[in-house]
Formats: structure tokens, sequence, C-alpha cells
């Protein structure tokens, strides 16, 4: 619908990959997996659960708060807001999912150009090197002004104005320029990764039927071994199955006088 400039908006180059601080590599990954159960809010819900289980992960891997906390999610309010609650550190470094936020982009760029077109590929490449720049809500901002030259309908002028603000909501989360120079994520492809490789290849196989306290025992059980921790929690779960089958199989232990009854 119009021409895409050929050059990119005049940004600050990246610093050469010399100067960009090493990633991080994960340890100690650990997975735990929560079907909800009740309405959002309510005490069976999963986020009431993986939440407070996050927030005790943060203080046992870093009790003395010496580390930034980065908090990666898509857009849902709900998980921002029980963030809000349960990691509420000052150095908290909020990062919001580049892919959820380059969905959004794409829904801007057809309402410019048809899907799959070159045209609306080389506008979204020109959005998505603005994002990663700096530049997100100048380049929605630019992108809107487009639209009033170029005659857009009033519904697609609206649309893109509620994607504008979506990105406004989130304009503290979208330094990805800044998150890339100290080696942060900016996607979560190993979550969706995790989600993959602990509830889909599990529960979601030829002719499988779940109840939800049936599946959510599955996971519960898969994640423990996926964490390590299968030999311990083997050995716990049979020391507490014996005390409550057997609880006077030690000598030591008196055993309660029983009242002889006459048949």
């Amino acid at each position: 619908m119009f021409d895409v400039p050929q050059q990119t908006p005049s940004v600050t180059p990246p610093a050469a990959n010399d100067d960009l601080a090493p990633r991080p590599v994960p340890l100690h990954k650990h997975v735990r997996a929560a079907l909800s159960t009740q309405p959002l809010g309510e005490p069976g819900h999963a986020t009431v659960v993986i939440f407070p289980w996050l927030a005790e992960q943060v203080r046992q891997r870093d009790p003395a708060a010496s580390h930034p906390c980065v908090v990666l999610m898509d857009g849902q309010h709900s998980l921002w807001d029980q963030a809000e609650t349960h990691l509420a550190r000052p150095d908290r470094i909020e990062i919001l999912d580049l892919l959820h936020a380059l969905s959004y982009l794409w829904e801007a760029v057809h309402q410019f150009h048809r899907p799959s077109t070159a045209a609306a590929v080389q506008l979204m490449k020109l959005l998505t090197l603005a994002l990663l720049q700096g530049w997100g809500l100048k380049a929605l901002t630019w992108l809107c002004d487009q639209a009033r030259l170029h005659g857009l309908t009033t519904r697609q002028r609206t649309q893109l104005g509620k994607i504008r603000d979506y990105f406004y909501r989130h304009r503290e989360r979208i330094h990805y320029d800044q998150y890339l120079a100290q080696g942060l994520p900016i996607a979560s492809g190993v979550i969706e990764g995790a989600c993959r490789h602990v509830v889909n290849d599990r529960l979601n196989r030829t002719g499988m039927r779940w109840s939800l306290s049936g599946a959510q025992a599955v996971l519960g059980l898969r994640c423990v071994a996926i964490n390590g921790y299968w030999d311990e929690f083997m050995e716990d779960h049979i020391r507490r199955e014996t005390e409550q089958r057997y609880p006077y199989r030690d000598p030591t232990t008196p055993v309660p006088e029983v009242a002889e009854v006459a048949a």
C-alpha cells in the first residue's frame, strides 16, 4: 500500500560482538507443571501454584539478592500481576517475549499489505529491526501516521491504535537493545520447549485421554524425573509408605496394648 523505506531509521549501531557481555549458561534448570482446575484468581488456578514456587526458587538460589531477577513472559495481564505480587524485587528486569510482540507487529503489517506478500515481509523486517534497536514505540507511531496519510479505513486505524497502545503499556519491557547488550534472553523459546518436552510429549500421545487429577499426577512425576530427583523421591516415598503401613516394625518402638475381647 505504500513504499517501505529502503534504509532503516538512523539508530546507534549495536556494539561489536567482542564487546557484548557473554550469555549466561543455565544452571540447575528446574521445571514445574500445574494444571488449572479453577478459574483465574481461585486457589485451584495454575498461577496460584506456580508463582509462589517461582518466588521460593528465587529466594533459594539468590538469598542475598545479589543478582538481577529476570522475568520473561508474554503480555497476559494476570501473569504480570502475579509477578508483581510474588517477585516484587527492586532489581526485577521485566521483558516482554519477543515472539509474542512480533505477532502484534505482523497484525499491524497486515493492515497495510496482504499476508505472505513481499511488501509485507519487507515492512515486517523494518519494524522488527526498529524494535530490536529500541525504536518500537516510534516505529508504531510512524506506522499510525502512515495509516492516516494513505487513507486506511477507520477499522484499520483503530486496530493499529490498539496495537500501539499494547506496546505503550509494555514500554518498559521492550528495551531489547539493552537486554541483548547484557546477554539477557528476549524470547521464551526455552519455556515453550519445556512445555513441549514436559507436557505434550507425555500427555498428547495417540489414543490418550486424561482426567485433570490423573494428568497432574503424571506431570508431577515427570517433573521429578526431569529435574533429576527420582532416586531421592523414591527413597522418600518408600520411607513414608513403610512408616504408614508398619509403624511398629522398629523393635524399640513400644506396641500399644490391645484389650482382649471375648467373642
